[in-house]
């Protein structure tokens, strides 16, 4: 199997997208950004997957596919389909963090 990643597809000006990827990065978890406006496959895969339109933010987490989500819909996503990915988050990320105040080792 390929490697799993988080896929954010967005567009310039959309707020929505704006407060989702902000969200993603304050959690440190690892993502491919893809500009919808720049890249017509992209396009595409949003409008497969969002009943014909080209509605963002859209995310993709391995066969997972999930309309303007939250930031903490999309970690749960990634906690049940590619929990490997929260391992690679930045400074140990959010996961490490949140560990540590539960008391976790």
């Amino acid at each position: 199997m390929g490697e799993r990643e988080v896929v954010v597809y967005w567009r310039p000006g959309c707020p929505f997208c704006w407060r989702l990827r902000t969200g993603l990065r304050r959690r440190g978890l690892p993502t491919k950004e893809v500009n919808i406006w720049s890249d017509p496959d992209a396009a595409a895969v949003v409008r497969s997957v969002a009943g014909g339109h080209e509605t963002v933010p859209t995310v993709v987490v391995g066969d997972l596919a999930m309309v303007n989500p939250t930031a903490g819909q999309v970690v749960n996503a990634v906690r049940a389909h590619a929990p490997e990915l929260l391992a690679r988050s930045s400074n140990g990320g959010w996961w490490t963090v949140l560990r540590s105040r539960l008391g976790a080792r």
